[in-house]
């Protein structure tokens, strides 16, 4: 049976590539999403339309207006730059959590598929225990430990991506270990370490590109939860899962307050696994070729 072909950042550099991901709906659409989402943190570091930190309790409730764009909140926030702002908590968790997870674990999963044997079965099982706790399990229990906070969300969704990162990359590394490159870098003499760097990680790259997408939507959404619950980012620090906690209490008088930061995690996670979806599409040789 021939071997199942395995997606590589060499794809990304192949005359056509952006020709086809620009007539690929999903990664369009996902990619804009994205972009939007960045160009809104990007934005809140130099400007928004009134201070997300300033309470005016006189114009508490008020609905969309000229002044207020989106309205404001139960403290007379301004929920425009309330949303600009909370872009970059979630972006901020985004990054250090996923990167937690590939950093750990795409060595793990590398070196299970290097060593293989007992090595391989313990790294497994490692993460097999891993799954048991869920980020928002893990962080009840650190903050139990340390107090609630950012730092310790980010530390539970960092851990919760290790074990993904490792599964994914020992299997597609050992798709790329019984190649015949590979094993002729072996009769060169090349070492484990060097085969590893020089021929497996280039050739996993684009499957860990796809996923970084996908966990990176799944933090926001953690992030979101956790602040909901009071476990994340803490006051006066904006936070779209702070917004939705204040704003149940306010469902009948001002329905829009839950509308809004409910519209940007939606648009934001949307945009992230529509991204994902495309670069999976574009990415894979097979599917590549089908189009």
């Amino acid at each position: 049976m021939s071997a199942v072909p395995i997606p590589s950042a060499a794809a990304l550099k192949v005359p056509g590539f952006w020709r086809r991901a620009l007539r690929h709906r999903s990664f369009v659409l996902g990619g804009m999403l994205t972009l939007l989402l960045l160009l809104a943190a990007a934005l809140s570091l130099v400007w928004t339309p009134w201070s997300p930190y300033e309470m005016d309790m006189a114009s508490k409730l008020k609905p969309p207006s000229g002044a207020h764009w989106l309205g404001t909140d139960t403290f007379g926030r301004d929920v425009a730059s309330l949303l600009l702002v909370g872009a970059r908590a979630s972006i901020l968790v985004g990054v250090i959590a996923v990167g937690i997870g590939l950093v750990v674990g795409t060595a793990l999963g590398l070196l299970a598929a290097a060593r293989r044997g007992w090595v391989e079965e313990a790294i497994m099982r490692l993460t097999d225990f891993s799954l048991a706790f869920p980020a928002i399990l893990s962080a009840i229990m650190m903050t139990a430990v340390f107090g609630a906070g950012i730092v310790n969300a980010i530390i539970a969704i960092g851990i919760y991506n290790i074990p993904t990162f490792a599964r994914i990359t020992r299997a597609s590394a050992n798709a790329i270990w019984s190649r015949e490159y590979v094993a002729a870098a072996r009769a060169c003499g090349k070492g484990s370490f060097a085969i590893t760097m020089q021929h497996v990680l280039p050739n996993i790259s684009a499957v860990l590109i796809v996923q970084i997408t996908i966990r990176f939507a799944i933090a926001i959404l953690a992030e979101a939860a956790l602040s909901y619950l009071g476990l994340g980012t803490q006051p006066p620090q904006p936070s779209w899962g702070r917004m939705l906690s204040e704003a149940q209490t306010m469902m009948f008088q001002s329905p829009l307050l839950a509308v809004f930061p409910g519209m940007a995690i939606a648009m934001a996670v949307l945009g992230l696994n529509l991204l994902g979806d495309g670069l999976r599409d574009l990415l894979d040789p097979r599917l590549a070729r089908a189009r």
